[in-house]
């Protein structure tokens, strides 16, 4: 089984892997195959928990290689915090890509509207794509200690849940 946590990005996908990286019958990795094309791009290895805001970009994709059969985790983060995260990161990665090739330039807007547009899309998307799929959580960072338990449990993990959960304390990738 392969697990997806699907999210816009700024809401703590690197610290749910390393979380997840205490979970024994699953492997987990953050952004893995992201430089990848074609077929590699979403050939990720069985009984896998990824983390990559840029499938929300794939989602065709990802619906026709891994459809019903894979679980989906809807991570997310208090919206305006993530959108202020996104302000200071609006000079690199997917920040850049969406104000110079989706807005092509954006430059009638200020960093807070297009990172506010990006949350709204980005979210809009995966909100759509799990509509219909059996196998779907929403997982709230606010709420990770609590939410990453009941996660634990729907997907029949084994390992070390106490090491798992102090991994939330710590703050991975964080913005300056």
């Amino acid at each position: 089984m392969n697990i997806f946590i699907l999210n816009a990005g700024r809401c703590g996908s690197s610290t749910f892997v390393q979380a997840c990286k205490h979970i024994s019958n699953f492997s987990a990795a953050h952004e893995s195959r992201s430089t990848l094309t074609g077929d590699l791009r979403l050939a990720y290895p069985d009984n896998h928990i990824e983390a990559d805001n840029r499938l929300c970009w794939m989602l065709g994709r990802l619906d026709q290689k891994y459809g019903n059969d894979a679980y989906y985790v809807h991570l997310t983060r208090d919206r305006q915090a993530s959108v202020e995260s996104f302000v200071k990161r609006m000079d690199y990665g997917i920040m850049r890509a969406y104000r110079e090739g989706i807005l092509m330039g954006g430059q009638q807007q200020s960093a807070l509207e297009i990172a506010s547009d990006y949350m709204n899309t980005v979210s809009r998307n995966i909100s759509l794509f799990l509509k219909g799929k059996d196998h779907t959580m929403m997982f709230n960072l606010e709420n990770a200690s609590s939410d990453f338990v009941d996660f634990w449990n729907w997907i029949g993990a084994q390992g070390e849940l106490d090491k798992a959960l102090a991994e939330w304390q710590i703050r991975y990738n964080a913005s300056v």
